[in-house]
Parts: C-alpha cells; sequence; structure tokens
C-alpha cells in the first residue's frame, strides 16, 4: 500500500479519532505504516507535536494495549526515557474508531513525539567505531535498566500482555507466525526450520522463568527503536512488548549488527553497558547465539504474516539465508 492510499484509507479517520484527545489537532501527518498506522500531529495551541497511532486490529485487545501503558508509565517513573502518554478528554487510553473504508475497528492512542533521529539512522552514517561502541555501551546500560524496573515491578490487576516462552517464540503456533510456511521455502528448507524449531523449542522449555532471567521485555530492542536527541536516548515502539526471557533483548539488539566486521567490539560494549548497571552470570550470556537464531527465525515468521507490508527483498533474502545457514550448522553438531 503507498503512502497516498494509506493517507487517503486512514486519515479521515485519524481526523476523526483526534477529537476525542484534549488537543487542537492541526499538522497530521502520515509517518509510517508497520504494525501500525502512525502519524504525527501537532498542537495548534502551542505547536507541541505527538505521535498518533491507529493500532492494527488482531495483534492486541484494549486490555493488552491498556497494559502497555501501565509498563511504560512504571518504566518512566524508574528513570527510563519512553513517551508520555495523552490521555482522552475523559481519561481513557485509547479510543475506538472504525475506517469507513476497510470497515476495521481500531484503537487510537496518541503520545508525546519524541524529537531527535533513530539511533540505527546515526549508526549508519558515522565512520566513527568508538562512537558505535559508546552508543550500544549505552543502549546495554538502558536494556539493563529496564530488566531490572521489569524484574522486580508488580503489574497492576487486570495487567494482560502475551508470552513469548517456548511456545510464543518456537511452539506450533507462534507469536509472530509459522516461520516454516513462507511461500519462498523449499520442502528440504521447511523440515530444516520444523527440525531445528523443535531443538529451541526443547531449550527454551528447560530455562528458568524466575523473574531474575524471565519478565516483562521490550521485545524488539535495537537501534531502530531508539531516540537520540544530544545525550539523551529515548526508547519507543513497546508494540512487541511481552512477558520473555532477558536474552531474547539482549539478542535483539545485537542480531542486525552481527555480520559488520566490528560485531565482537560492538556486543562487547553492549555487555560491558548492561553489566555495568545489572550484573548477569556468564551460563546466560552463553545462550545469546541461540537467542539470536530464534530471533530471526521469528522475523521469518513476521515477513510470513505481513506480506502487504513490501519490505525490500534483499533484507528477506539476507535473513533467510543466515537463517538456514545457522540451521544446518546446527544440525551438524
Amino acid at each position: 500500500m503507498d503512502n497516498e492510499t494509506v493517507d487517503r484509507t486512514f486519515t479521515p479517520a485519524a481526523r476523526a479519532a483526534l477529537k476525542a484527545f484534549p488537543i487542537d489537532a492541526q499538522d497530521l501527518t502520515l509517518v509510517s505504516l508497520s504494525e501500525n498506522v502512525t502519524f504525527r500531529v501537532t498542537d495548534g495551541r502551542d505547536g507541541r507535536a505527538y505521535v498518533f497511532r491507529l493500532h492494527r486490529p488482531g495483534y492486541h485487545t484494549l486490555e493488552e494495549l491498556i497494559s502497555e501503558r501501565a509498563w511504560i508509565r512504571a518504566l518512566a517513573e524508574a528513570g527510563i526515557d519512553v513517551p508520555d502518554a495523552v490521555m482522552t478528554r475523559d481519561g481513557q487510553d485509547y479510543v475506538p474508531v472504525t475506517i469507513p473504508a476497510t470497515g476495521e475497528q481500531r484503537f487510537a492512542g496518541l503520545a508525546s513525539w519524541t524529537e531527535g533521529r533513530l539511533l540505527s539512522d546515526v549508526l549508519a552514517e558515522t565512520a566513527d567505531q568508538k562512537r558505535v561502541e559508546e552508543s550500544f555501551r549505552q543502549l546495554g546500560a538502558i536494556t539493563a535498566a529496564m530488566h531490572l524496573q521489569a524484574s522486580a515491578w508488580q503489574p497492576p490487576s487486570g495487567f494482560k500482555r502475551h508470552a513469548l516462552d517456548s511456545d510464543g517464540l518456537m511452539g506450533m503456533a507462534p507469536h509472530w507466525g509459522e516461520f516454516w510456511e513462507h511461500r519462498s521455502l523449499s520442502a528440504a528448507e521447511r523440515r530444516l526450520l520444523l527440525d531445528v524449531r523443535q531443538h529451541m523449542h526443547d531449550l527454551l522449555s528447560r530455562l528458568s522463568q524466575d523473574s531474575s532471567a524471565y519478565s516483562l521485555i521490550h521485545a524488539d530492542m535495537h537501534p531502530g527503536n531508539i531516540v537520540v536527541d544530544g545525550d539523551l536516548l529515548t526508547v519507543i515502539d513497546f508494540d512487541d512488548a511481552g512477558y520473555g526471557w532477558h536474552q531474547y533483548d539482549i539478542a535483539t539488539a545485537l542480531t542486525h549488527w552481527q555480520t559488520k566486521p566490528n560485531a565482537a567490539e560492538i556486543e562487547r560494549a553492549f555487555l560491558a553497558g548492561y553489566r555495568a548497571t545489572r550484573p548477569v552470570p556468564d551460563e546466560a550470556l552463553s545462550l545469546i547465539a541461540e537467542f539470536r537464531l530464534i530471533r530471526w527465525m521469528a522475523t521469518i515468521g513476521w515477513f510470513h504474516q505481513r506480506p502487504e507490508l513490501n519490505r525490500p527483498p534483499a533484507v528477506f533474502e539476507e535473513r533467510k539465508a543466515w537463517v538456514l545457514e545457522q540451521c544446518a550448522a546446527l544440525q551438524r553438531f
């Protein structure tokens, strides 16, 4: 779906839903169509900017969306930089909205706009490896701080988020889709993925779910979800947040950089930042390689579920090739 079609399909509903929020909505601009339809909007009274989302149907219930915000507020109270949520005029987190062009029912939410640039863009433009490593050290420290908060936090009554446990990641109906069913896979490749899926499911089933190792996690903690503004790093996009192992968050932060020439230095910097904030045993970190593979296997499921987003084929093919190579290597041992 091109931007013009997205704008024509969703903007009228967005303008209608914005009337429920205590701002004078001006300059509504489409930012992206990914998991959700995301707009930037300004308040005509003071020029303040906000992010306005129409959450995609079928991914989260209203209870799950409200729970997401409860955790974000708790993270803010713990000193972690996250966007500020804006309630509706009658004190609700979200407002339901119908998309006339499609008949979809969505939930709309408003939050403060985070000024700055995505860390992924900043890193892509710099040749300063010390800066890259320092950014990952900071990212490691932020990830550790979030794990500390989540491990000790008692969610409110009615709190509900999905579980990225052995079934949620590597079951026969995983949260991000049946990765072995992607249309580009051959029969042999499907069998390989299914065999490794079972191996990973067995591995995860043996892991502890004590709160020191398994709690609420962001679950998409990579530089594309970190906004840089000077020395300030803000964590955004909690759409995938749920209960899971801390190693999954760590692996997610590192996976997209694992093919870089300085991947080992990046990992050392991230883990140094993490361990300076929160101790973690070597035994837990020894599983990061497995969680990297799990992450990209799950990503194939995401591509399988979302063909309409038209992601660059080269990106998918790179990930698929790496997954198949790693799965084949795993079976040789």
